[in-house]
């Protein structure tokens, strides 16, 4: 059996400027969230920067445009996922990387206070604007392109597998949150319950990770050849 890869080194915490940095970017992106939700595309950079209690230059320090700003909040919850899924240990004793996938996407995407449904709601409204506005579902869809970036090395670590099956898990994965959000955002469910993105996105992961034979074993066990036979295989998923 494949000796697991050795858990990733812990990346080096960031100096207090950059957490300062950090959180004024979150909270600028919480305020232009909610305006966005509420006023639709009409919302300007000096509205935000306004409700943010910043100047207009200290706005355009920290973003580009308008749209950019509301980045730092929608890439908030799926880096805190993530997280959760790089601290997971990989071993032939862990549990199929599938299960660990779909426990930790469901709990990032239930809410566990009321700032956490607060923002799940905020997500909600600009979504629901972003087809008026080509620039906003522009950053929708480079965060989560983002996610599938980094979610790569962290499953390439839990699966073992080779490249392009760890690529291939990064997308289903990073697609089944995203869909589940889009699905649950266009309907009038609460965030909690059957209807809720945290449901949906277990729905969506059993349906995208059905063909992906390299999820169902244990962690750090699947290896490149052996995913590439599995895949050929077609077959039968003891996990379903």
């Amino acid at each position: 059996m494949p000796t697991p890869p050795p858990r990733s080194a812990p990346l080096p915490r960031p100096s207090l400027t950059e957490r300062r940095k950090a959180e004024t970017q979150l909270e600028i992106a919480r305020t232009a969230a909610a305006l966005f939700a509420e006023r639709g595309t009409a919302v300007t950079a000096d509205d935000i920067a306004r409700a943010s209690g910043v100047a207009l230059r200290t706005f355009y320090r920290y973003f580009r445009t308008k749209e950019d700003a509301v980045a730092p909040l929608l890439a908030d919850g799926v880096r805190q996922w993530i997280d959760e899924l790089g601290a997971a240990p990989a071993g032939p004793d862990a549990p199929p990387v599938r299960e660990t996938l779909e426990r930790t996407a469901r709990r990032s995407l239930n809410p566990a206070d009321e700032p956490a449904a607060e923002a799940l709601r905020w997500t909600r409204g600009l979504l629901r604007v972003m087809p008026d506005d080509p620039a906003l579902r522009a950053v929708w869809h480079r965060v989560h392109h983002d996610s599938e970036e980094a979610l790569m090395p962290v499953l390439a670590r839990l699966t073992g597998a080779g490249p392009l099956e760890t690529r291939l898990a990064a997308a289903a994965a990073n697609t089944a949150m995203r869909i589940a959000v889009e699905e649950w955002a266009a309907g009038d469910g609460a965030p909690e319950g059957a209807q809720g993105p945290a449901a949906l996105v277990t729905r969506c992961m059993r349906a995208l990770t059905a063909g992906l034979p390299q999820l169902d074993g244990a962690h750090g066990t699947a290896g490149g050849t052996a995913g590439e036979e599995n895949a050929g295989q077609g077959g039968t998923h003891p996990g379903r």
